[in-house]
């Protein structure tokens, strides 16, 4: 696009017209009229023949036009160099052809030609190819998320298929709120510089070593993770530049072969480690939220959500933060091993922050504030929601945060409108019935191979998590999948509380699989430090031990806490 905008400017400040008038204005390059054979000699325009003793420039018409010139006129072949490049493509507006055409076709294939269930209702139905199509375009990305999103809306709403209200429901609901009030603490952390801050001591304290750097900062990303609600925040806010800024003071730059000194260990550690940090607390990222939520529609109420979630994701999410750092290490291990100049480094940059600004202390005191009435919520009748409300009303009020930073957050709007989209199809899916027919029919096939619960809890939840290839997003996936595989959960006998959370953690876990499968993934990999591969093996690999430390640790923990 800037490319674009340069030469729109110059086509439109110096057109085509004004450049030849330059020319009939300059003085006559001959006397008599050259033959066409002489423009092989001619100098090219960059020739120092052709500039003049002083730089002149006119866009103006002359009052007294010089009388003496020749139009000089010749082919494309006669003067290569001379010639002005065509202007460039301008980019495809609007929607992709061909994602736009898979998309809709899927829909229409499922409403028209796939016979409809006796179970299900008309109306059921078509809502169910709306949604089918909304989802495949998440995908495709024929148009942007909120763009395609806000055409499934109004294709529901003309074809009848939901009234105004209905479809417009889920515009009010509470977790989608909190969801964009997350985003506005976020930028509170990064405006004010206190993540960084943070991050920056347990550089100081434990740096010396590129292990102990590693997980200096992976500590302290699992610190912030419960009061900063955006794994993309704290990935571009606050770690990728405390990355970058260590690894090129260790000589290791991106898009070099120096990148393995340092940046790509440390780029890959932090990478798998953030799925574990967002699984370790509800408030850790947005898509948690939106999971306890599907899951209440379902009927699966858990009790103190933020100690409950806390309780069941502690040790198997310790587990694994202690065990990424060090297996990466030995699979993707750093050049450089020891980092002695790294503690001075973090100690200098400290100095040069000054002290706890008054911002920052806010800051501080508003997430404390923020937590305390999380965990104690229920006991004082306050809603998740409204806890975040108060932070927010807070760092408005005391001007931590204006309403333009607000506004400028663009991708709070954007998850409002188009999470609410989907949140409000999946909901009014499982009112008419789908989700529960999807589900009986799962739990059918599943039964049929005398799977007990626990086998068939493996195979859902499994195939819940590969499914993430096709994904460039977690909330989409959630609001996409998460409710039809937990009412298979439910339908094959797992119980409700487990099914929940195991989805809902391995929602956090899935979005180190590839370079798209999360915002984190993309802020990572568009650093520069790690070669696409390295990403899709290390993904897998990492994905495998994950699983195998939460199915074997939490199995034990979920028993000793009563979950089954």
């Amino acid at each position: 696009m800037e490319s674009f905008a340069l030469h729109s400017l110059s086509s439109s400040a110096f057109p085509l017209s004004s450049r030849a008038s330059l020319f009939r204005r300059s003085r006559p390059l001959v006397k008599s009229p050259p033959s066409i054979h002489s423009f092989s000699s001619l100098p090219t325009l960059r020739s120092p023949s052709l500039l003049p003793s002083k730089p002149f420039i006119s866009l103006s018409h002359s009052p007294k036009p010089r009388k003496t010139h020749f139009p000089i006129q010749a082919s494309q072949s006669a003067l290569p160099q001379t010639t002005l490049a065509p202007p460039p493509a301008q980019p495809l507006q609007g929607a992709k052809p061909i994602p736009f055409i898979i998309s809709i076709a899927i829909g229409i294939v499922v409403r028209f030609f796939v016979p409809k269930p006796v179970q299900v209702t008309p109306q059921a139905w078509q809502l169910l190819a709306i949604f089918l199509s909304t989802i495949a375009g998440l995908v495709l990305s024929p148009l942007p998320v909120g763009a395609w999103a806000f055409l499934g809306l109004t294709t529901s709403v003309v074809t009848g298929t939901l009234s105004f209200p209905t479809a417009f429901s889920a515009f009010t609901n509470e977790v989608i709120w909190l969801i964009v009030i997350s985003f506005f603490f976020a930028r509170g952390f990064v405006k004010t510089g206190l993540g960084d801050r943070i991050a920056t001591y347990f550089v100081k304290w434990l740096g010396k070593s590129t292990l102990g750097l590693s997980y200096g900062l992976t500590i302290s990303e699992a610190l912030i993770a419960p009061a900063m609600p955006s794994t993309t925040a704290r990935a571009g806010g606050v770690f990728l530049p405390i990355i970058k800024s260590l690894s090129l003071s260790g000589g290791s730059k991106p898009g070099d072969p120096s990148k393995r000194k340092l940046g790509s260990y440390l780029i890959m550690s932090q990478f798998q480690s953030a799925g574990n940090s967002s699984a370790l607390f509800l408030t850790a990222a947005a898509q948690n939220l939106l999971c306890l939520k599907l899951a209440e529609e379902l009927g699966v109420i858990v009790s103190s959500p933020w100690v409950s979630w806390f309780k069941a994701a502690s040790l198997p999410a310790f587990v694994c933060l202690l065990a990424t750092p060090l297996v990466l290490y030995k699979l993707f291990p750093p050049e450089t091993k020891d980092t002695p100049d790294a503690p001075a480094m973090a100690t200098k940059k400290l100095e040069n922050m000054g002290p706890v600004t008054k911002n920052e202390f806010i800051m501080v005191c508003t997430m404390l504030l923020a937590v305390s009435l999380w965990v104690f919520g229920d006991a004082l009748g306050l809603a998740s929601v409204v806890t975040a409300m108060i932070g927010l009303s807070v760092l408005l009020l005391l001007g931590v945060l204006d309403w333009d930073d607000c506004l400028s957050e663009k991708s709070a709007w954007d998850t409002l409108a188009w999470f609410s989209v989907l949140v409000g199809m999946a909901g009014q899916l499982t009112n008419l019935g789908i989700v529960n027919w999807m589900s009986s029919s799962v739990a059918k096939t599943l039964q049929s191979y005398s799977l007990s619960w626990p086998a068939a809890f493996g195979v859902l939840q499994a195939a819940y998590f590969f499914i993430h290839y096709l994904f460039a997003s977690q909330t989409g996936h959630v609001g996409a999948l998460y409710s039809a595989f937990l009412a298979m959960n439910l339908a094959a006998g797992v119980p409700g509380v487990l099914a929940a959370l195991a989805l809902a953690y391995n929602t956090n876990l899935f979005g180190a699989l590839t370079h798209y499968s999360s915002g984190q993934a993309a802020v990572y990999y568009g650093a520069g430090y790690v070669d696409l591969p390295d990403v899709f093996k290390v993904g897998f690999i990492m994905a495998f031990v994950n699983a195998v430390i939460w199915a074997i640790v939490g199995s034990f923990w979920w028993k000793f806490l009563g979950l089954y």
